[in-house]
């Protein structure tokens, strides 16, 4: 764990602060290809509760924003289903950050270069407190899974699968 205890201000704080959220800061040491893992054991909270922000696209290289547990993975084939698509596929790093205009592995949901559609797996709203990135590589933000739909009115899906 970071003993930075100055947190970063970044578009998604900015973005939280703005709608008014009580949101805590939480900071750890990242690493590359580390996932959810290595930040869930930084903070010793369940990978369950730490929500991934992914960056898909549909056939059409329109993209979407993916709210995953950190411990499941996403159906592509399930996810265009319930998003009326034909296909979608995560979308290349490089891309993903011209869409969010936050690096991999930094993503927010929140505070976006553009508004994105946001599909949420709808279990996430069955935990007390999720944990989500804050806009930085190594900086999540606890908040109240609810939150999600007031800010980003997702579309709830059912769409995790085993890692």
């Amino acid at each position: 764990m970071k003993h930075d205890t100055h947190a970063p201000e970044t578009p998604a704080t900015r973005f939280l602060r703005q709608h008014e959220v009580a949101f805590s800061t939480h900071l750890y040491d990242y690493v590359e290809h580390g996932g959810t893992a290595v930040s869930a054991s930084s903070l010793n909270v369940d990978e369950h509760a730490v929500v991934k922000t992914l960056v898909f696209q549909d056939e059409e290289a329109r993209p979407l924003i993916v709210l995953m547990h950190g411990d499941r993975k996403v159906s592509a084939k399930e996810l265009a289903r319930q998003a009326g698509v034909k296909k979608v596929e995560p979308c290349k790093p490089e891309v993903a950050q011209r869409h969010t205009a936050y690096p991999v592995g930094g993503t927010s949901p929140f505070g976006t270069k553009k508004a994105l559609p946001v599909f949420l797996e709808k279990t996430i709203l069955d935990l007390p407190l999720i944990y989500i990135n804050g806009g930085r590589r190594g900086f999540l933000v606890g908040l109240h899974p609810h939150d999600l739909i007031r800010l980003l009115d997702p579309t709830q899906v059912s769409v995790a699968q085993e890692k």
